[in-house]
């Protein structure tokens, strides 16, 4: 597998926020999204390539039991799926971040999928698969990375139209510094949507440092 980095930190996004986490970060991306903030994980150059139990071993090395599989696009490798079911066979929490443009299919369903939906600002609206919306369970994650008010307004149609019932674990998150959090705070009171405004932890505390 193509590994950017590997290394532990404080979540800072998902209903996990805050929580100590460490993240194994798969290089390759297939989208090229116009805020992405992690652009060196977008190509496999310059990366590591280790076999599942070579990743395994070097997480073991924190002593932190919650790991997040992320990316790039972490399931564009296909031994992705399998290394989460190896983590979790050893007892890891494991959360999976994608963008949902490749199916979740097969996926170990003790995974906690955390499901990018992306906003036209991104450059890449409409690439979510809406048969992934099948493999969504209660316990699963969907976020909106928010850069305006007419991604606001999409997101806000995508949760009425796709989303319903099947998770109340909604996250939006405002482009920094695109939207002000407060304009996005606004909107969500306004509308009384039943969706939790994140922000990116991390980037407050290191300031976009690498590898926290």
């Amino acid at each position: 597998m193509f590994v950017s980095e590997i290394f532990l930190s404080i979540q800072g996004e998902s209903t996990y926020a805050g929580l100590p986490c460490i993240f194994i970060r798969l290089a390759g991306c297939n989208l090229t999204c116009s805020w992405c903030d992690t652009s060196y994980a977008q190509v496999t150059e310059g990366s590591n390539e280790l076999k599942i139990d070579e990743i395994v071993k070097e997480v073991k090395r924190y002593n932190c039991r919650l790991v997040e599989i992320t990316g790039g696009e972490p399931l564009m490798q296909t031994d992705a799926g399998g290394l989460a079911k190896k983590l979790l066979d050893e007892g890891f929490r494991v959360l999976i971040e994608t963008n949902g443009s490749v199916s979740l299919e097969g996926l170990d369903k003790r995974a906690v999928k955390i499901v990018d939906i992306k906003c036209p600002s991104s450059g890449h609206g409409g690439s979510f698969l809406l048969k992934n919306l099948d493999y969504l369970t209660s316990d699963d994650e969907v976020k909106f990375v928010i850069g305006d008010r007419n991604d606001y307004d999409g997101a806000k149609k995508f949760l009425e139209e796709y989303i319903k019932d099947r998770t109340v674990n909604v996250l939006f998150a405002p482009v920094r510094p695109a939207l002000e959090p407060k304009a996005l705070a606004d909107w969500i009171l306004n509308d009384s949507l039943r969706v939790r405004l994140q922000l990116q932890l991390h980037t407050y505390i290191w300031d976009g440092e690498r590898g926290r």
